[in-house]
């Protein structure tokens, strides 16, 4: 049964809206900092709250099967109205450490009604062409993560709490879209019993488990590397007479980042998923090792090579994601996709932290080499053996 046109556009435009509160904290985390007595830090701790956030969620979310027994674009629905106003939360949090890592707690949690589940939703209307169709929403997903730093390079955008609702907003009317247009898709086998250990048994499953494991080595590198960009662009203008827009460059690379993953979802219809995946991991994997010279280039070479790189370390994720909701049973593909997302984001955290740690006792051009280790282990996964 082919899908109406207007779902799969939908279906995109609303996970681009909705995950725009994800990086909207650290879009202004300058001012975040100052307002709440911050230091460098902030960095990784306004990240690593959403992060942690999303992983609780996404357990809580897998474990009471929610995507798999409720109706997915209800589920998704309110969990965009609840992502946004904890978003919102931010502007009222005064200078209350506590309270404003809290805040973006609660944005990461609710994420996990969002992610997730609209690759579920995806999934339930999309049986053949899975990593086309998880291309094209992974790259939305990118896209609505680059935003804020669009909105905060703007002339409108200067004022961090323009920023802020701008993204809360969005959320609520993607939120809200998807629910009257996306009803719950033909494919779609709703799981009627609660079953606690569903989401575990999974690792059981061979291909399953590969996939996964892939998945975590690319989940090492990418959210740090995402986190610690605008840092890495602010060592580059050390020692630079014309300086590069930190803000929109930022934008730029994450935003070819989701360009990768639509173009990466068209090359899986012919060469498959699996291939994809290798290809993007090997590239960004070679990305994170060259990283040191980069720096030594000249402004035109340095943003070139980062957006190759930025291009390469997202291009693999739909992929992943593919042949993990491929490896499944249907009843249980919202679960398997949540339960590999809550423990990769976990991983990321781990990354994240520990650039965190490192930020001022290395030279920041080899900080991200740190990141090695993630895309080697997805590689050896990946070329072990075929995945079925």
């Amino acid at each position: 049964m082919k899908p109406k046109p207007h779902i799969l556009p939908t279906i995109i435009f609303s996970q681009f809206a909705c995950t725009t509160v994800w990086f909207a904290g650290n879009a202004v985390v300058d001012e975040l900092g100052a307002k709440a007595g911050f230091g460098n830090e902030i960095i990784g701790y306004i990240l690593s709250s959403v992060q942690l956030g999303f992983i609780i969620g996404t357990l809580v979310f897998a474990l009471l099967m929610i995507a798999d027994r409720f109706s997915p674009s209800r589920v998704f629905m309110f969990s965009a109205f609840l992502a946004a106003f904890c978003n919102l939360a931010v502007l009222f949090t005064g200078d209350s450490k506590l309270l404003l890592l809290t805040a973006r707690f609660g944005t990461g949690f609710f994420l996990a009604g969002i992610y997730p589940v609209g690759m579920k939703i995806a999934a339930d209307y999309f049986e053949s062409g899975l990593g086309k169709a998880l291309g094209l929403l992974v790259g939305a997903l990118v896209l609505g993560k680059s935003f804020p730093y669009f909105i905060k390079g703007a002339e409108f955008g200067r004022d961090y709490e323009i920023v802020i609702l701008a993204a809360s907003a969005m959320a609520v009317f993607g939120g809200i879209l998807l629910w009257i247009l996306v009803k719950d898709g033909p494919y779609r086998r709703p799981s009627i019993k609660l079953r606690l250990e569903a989401g575990p048994a999974l690792f059981r499953i061979s291909g399953f488990r590969k996939a996964a494991i892939g998945y975590f080595g690319h989940m090492w590198e990418l959210y740090a590397f995402w986190g610690f960009l605008a840092y890495a662009l602010y060592v580059f203008n050390e020692g630079q007479v014309e300086k590069v827009s930190v803000p929109v460059w930022t934008f730029i690379i994450i935003a070819l980042g989701g360009i990768s993953c639509i173009l990466g979802g068209y090359f899986s219809l012919r060469f498959g998923s699996l291939r994809v995946a290798r290809t993007a991991l090997a590239l960004s994997g070679l990305c994170c090792l060259l990283s040191p010279l980069f720096f030594e280039l000249a402004p035109a070479g340095f943003l070139f090579c980062f957006s190759i790189w930025g291009m390469a370390v997202t291009a693999d994720s739909p992929q992943f994601s593919s042949l993990v909701a491929n490896s499944v049973v249907p009843e249980l593909k919202g679960t398997g996709l949540t339960m590999v997302n809550s423990i990769g984001f976990a991983i990321s955290i781990v990354s994240i932290e520990l650039l965190s740690a490192l930020i001022d006792k290395i030279d920041g051009q080899l900080l991200f080499l740190v990141l090695v280790p993630g895309p080697l282990l997805g590689l050896w996964q990946l070329f072990r053996r075929k995945l079925h």
